[in-house]
């Protein structure tokens, strides 16, 4: 509406100006045609005189002008057809004398005037003037009227900005005011409020912005209560243990090979509670990103985890195979590239069958390296394999308690595969297992 009502305006101006233009230029010409013929009339008289210049006006008849005056060759007049009128301007006649031709148009208060002179030359000498002096009401009245149609149209465009400022600053306070309202509940923490705002302006910018800033935080509360209830879950479960042991140690005479027993028990409750309390710390730690990447070959950290579960693995007759492509590099931090492999391996060992095979294949294409591990263990549920990153979720619950473990290890290595710039992938093998594929971007050294 204001582009509408300013295109309106510069319109209408650029049309009186070029309305006005053209009649100061019809004008112009219209006196000088006119000028021109009676200096032509004086052409062939020696000199200028009162009787010859009342012959040529007598014989030119009316010229339907305000004013016509004649000069001699020094200004003094000779004819003017309306002497009870102001004195000629002085200056246009000197000039006209001096062989110029002038002509000037003025517009005052719905009048046009007009001024003409033009030199009459006799042998290339300028012998005297020829003045005209017109006044034009009609075309002074078009230029008033232009003028106010102008005036109307300005104050009408004046009055519609000034009512659409109004409107928009009526509407950018209500919708800010809405946003402030929102602001105010999403820090007292009700994180499902939504601001609703239609368009595609900066208003409805803000609002989507705020509205997922909403979500992401409503998701983070929702986790965070999440972990909370199923850390003290799990928490409670070990301390619970140790409880009635221990009760039961002091509440009982005992002999003390049962005596052992409890105690080891306490012992065995103590370590799956450090273990737990750990991987919740390695969790915490995944999700700090302040550290430093480095370069990494992971070949040497395969052959440093295969040397720290192989008596693992040989426990229960489990081979541990290998086949690595050397100089497998990637940009990332050694510590959690060493914890990656070695939950993998570890879980692949622990959810195996006796006498299985645990087998990690590592290779490079142009842009990424390929980390795979994979067992012959029971395998997981096609239904469960979603889940199997969740914090705390266990396919099988008695299992995984038999075997020490919390559901926190798939997930810490979630974590860190993420921060370090890479995927990971679960699937069922065919012939029975599980296999994890790692993708890292490769960092090759002889490039750098």
């Amino acid at each position: 509406m204001i582009l509408t009502s300013l295109m309106l305006l510069f319109l209408n101006i650029y049309s009186a100006s070029t309305t006005r233009d053209l009649i100061y230029r019809g004008k112009e010409a219209s006196l000088w045609d006119k000028a021109q013929m009676i200096s032509s009339a004086f052409s062939g008289i020696e000199s200028l005189n009162e009787e010859n210049t009342e012959q040529v006006i007598s014989v030119l008849g009316d010229l339907n002008v305000s004013r016509v005056m004649i000069t001699d060759g020094v200004g003094a007049t000779l004819y003017d057809s309306h002497p009870e009128l102001e004195q000629a301007p002085q200056q246009k006649i000197t000039e006209a004398l001096q062989g110029m031709d002038v002509f000037q148009c003025l517009y005052d208060a719905g009048v046009l005037e007009s001024h003409a002179a033009a030199p009459v030359m006799v042998y290339g000498r300028a012998m005297g003037c020829v003045y005209i002096y017109d006044v034009d009401a009609d075309q002074g009245a078009i230029i008033q009227s232009l003028e106010t149609t102008i005036v109307r149209i300005s104050f009408a465009v004046e009055a519609v900005l000034v009512l659409f400022s109004v409107l928009f600053a009526f509407t950018s306070s209500k919708k800010m005011r809405r946003i402030l309202a929102s602001m105010q509940k999403a820090r007292e923490g009700e994180y499902s409020h939504k601001i609703k705002f239609h368009g595609t302006d900066e208003y409805g910018l803000i609002a989507g912005e705020f509205n997922k800033l909403t979500d992401r935080l409503q998701i983070s509360e929702q986790a965070q209560r999440q972990f909370v209830s199923d850390a003290s879950h799990e928490l409670k479960t070990p301390l619970a243990s140790i409880k009635l042991l221990s009760d039961s140690v002091l509440q009982n005479e005992m002999d003390a090979e049962t005596m052992r027993e409890f105690v080891a028990d306490i012992g065995n409750e103590a370590d799956r509670l450090t273990r737990l309390t750990q991987k919740l710390l390695a969790i915490s730690k995944a999700e700090r990103v302040d550290q430093e990447h480095e370069v990494v070959d992971l070949a040497q950290v395969i052959s440093k985890v295969f040397k720290m579960l192989v008596s693992l693995a040989d426990t229960r007759g489990i081979r541990l195979t290998c086949n690595m492509e050397r100089t497998c590099t990637v940009l990332t931090m050694e510590d959690d590239m060493y914890q990656i492999v070695f939950n993998l391996v570890e879980n692949a060992i622990k959810y195996n069958r006796d006498e299985g095979l645990v087998h990690v294949d590592l290779k490079q294409t142009e842009e990424d390296v390929i980390l795979t591990v994979e067992d012959t263990g029971i395998g997981i549920p096609e239904d469960a394999l979603e889940h199997v990153f969740e914090r705390f979720y266990r396919v099988d619950k008695a299992r995984s308690r038999a075997q020490g473990g919390s559901g926190l290890g798939l997930s810490i290595v979630q974590e860190l595969v993420c921060r370090n710039y890479g995927t990971i992938q679960v699937e069922r093998r065919e012939e029975g297992g599980t296999r994890f594929i790692v993708t890292f971007p490769n960092f090759d050294m002889d490039e750098k």
